[in-house]
């Protein structure tokens, strides 16, 4: 598989979406600095590390895929889901990294140069959210059949039901 931009999708997301993602992703931000400033900067940047634009993008991403499937004639609830939840994946992959990141980031900035142990950070994040990728293309397959997707989907649903 070769990793390609795909600049299409920006002409069918509204200038109102991306309010939203940045008003959300502010309210985290400032929540996380909020924590920080109360219980200090080591707590504060565990919520720091949440991506803030996840939750706003997670909802409006089942929001446009419900429309565009109740314009075709479906209901496309059960897909907006499945939309939904396989880019919480794909967040989680990304997401694994981040504690790599930050003690790189905390080992060396003391005594290298800031611009050069950002390199480091970011080549250390993007290899250990790629391994995680590798691990769960070998686990489920890069086009796992339809039916075990939808399972996988569902199992976390009932997940976060169960949780809540």
């Amino acid at each position: 598989m070769q990793v390609h931009v795909d600049v299409s999708s920006l002409k069918q997301t509204r200038w109102n979406q991306l309010v939203i993602r940045f008003c959300i992703g502010g309210l985290i931000t400032a929540g996380a600095g909020v924590i920080a400033a109360r219980y200090g900067p080591e707590i504060g940047g565990l919520f720091l590390a949440f991506p803030a634009i996840f939750p706003a993008g997670a909802t409006l991403l089942e929001k446009h895929e419900k429309e565009r499937k109740r314009k075709a004639g479906l209901n496309g609830t059960g897909r907006a889901r499945q939309v939904a939840s396989i880019d919480a994946i794909r967040a989680a992959m990304g997401a694994v990294g981040l504690p790599v990141f930050a003690l790189v980031e905390s080992h060396y900035l003391q005594t290298h140069e800031a611009p050069v142990v950002l390199l480091l950070a970011t080549v250390s994040w993007i290899a250990v959210s790629f391994f995680a990728w590798c691990i769960r293309k070998r686990k489920f397959g890069l086009r796992a059949d339809r039916a075990k997707r939808f399972r996988i989907t569902e199992g976390l649903f009932d997940a976060v039901k169960r949780h809540r």
